[in-house]
């Protein structure tokens, strides 16, 4: 047999093993204690991998991948549930408060700061991509994000937007929202009026401040109660408005993809 064939045979061999190996180590009971880690699971892990997603996955106003979670089961994410379903892997946040008899257990856990820039949004593609075993996955993922992105126009001469939502919130610098207004070459009212990540605007200081656009959500195009019947003033009516989904903002992850293209599309609509 000559060399280079069992070189060729030797490289197969090696990646048939390294790959069942791989498999193995998969974890195979994944638990999401996180509304955003859901989102990445069932982006990236195999529908069996996953033993059960948040309470929050189905929410279709709070989650971009709402009708697809509806396929899996759902947790309370409380430490009885935990501790009933025994999984091998659990992604949770920071602020998710875990009881002391889960901690006994010592469960492999992934603990997810909220992604408030694409930058963090690759970041975390990457960690849970590696911790459900399907790192390539993640890297697809990425490489399709990126390629869409860099497609996208920038809209001249740098106009102010507001993210306005409801009861008079304003979403400040540092942000998702943030990042995606800069990804298109909008400006923050915001962080031009040096206003903190989330404060409250009258409908008097907004007509004041003249911004170029209203960034609201979607759904608050019809009035519910009065929080949203503020952004339905007549004062407001004469300020351009561009509609984002709130799913689509709630968590930095796939979604973001999403935004920045409506946003783009919108702009242009616009001009």
């Amino acid at each position: 047999m000559g060399a280079i064939l069992r070189l060729c045979l030797l490289s197969v061999l090696f990646a048939s093993l390294s790959g069942a190996a791989n498999a193995e180590s998969r974890p195979r009971r994944i638990l999401s204690l996180n509304m955003c880690a859901d989102q990445l699971l069932i982006a990236l892990a195999d529908p069996s991998q996953i033993l059960a997603l948040t309470q929050f996955a189905r929410d279709r106003d709070m989650s971009a991948e709402a009708e697809r979670a509806d396929h899996f089961a759902m947790s309370r994410g409380a430490s009885e549930d935990v501790l009933a379903l025994e999984p091998d892997l659990i992604i949770s946040s920071p602020f998710h408060a875990i009881g002391p008899q889960v901690k006994k257990r010592n469960y492999r856990t992934i603990n997810l700061n909220p992604a408030e820039n694409y930058p963090a949004i690759v970041t975390q593609i990457r960690q849970v991509a590696a911790a459900v075993g399907h790192p390539e996955r993640g890297e697809a993922m990425i490489g399709r994000m990126d390629a869409e992105l860099k497609g996208l126009r920038r809209i001249k001469g740098a106009p102010i937007a507001a993210y306005y939502q409801r009861r008079g919130y304003l979403t400040g610098t540092g942000t998702l929202i943030d990042d995606l207004m800069q990804r298109v070459g909008l400006r923050n009212l915001a962080t031009a009026m040096g206003r903190p990540v989330l404060s409250r605007m009258s409908v008097e200081e907004m007509v004041a401040a003249r911004p170029d656009y209203l960034i609201v959500e979607t759904n608050s195009d019809r009035i519910a109660d009065q929080g949203t019947e503020m952004l339905h003033h007549p004062a407001l009516a004469g300020i351009p408005r561009l509609r984002l989904p709130q799913a689509w903002t709630v968590c930095g992850g796939p979604a973001y993809v999403l935004a920045a293209k409506s946003l783009s599309e919108q702009l242009r609509a616009h001009r």
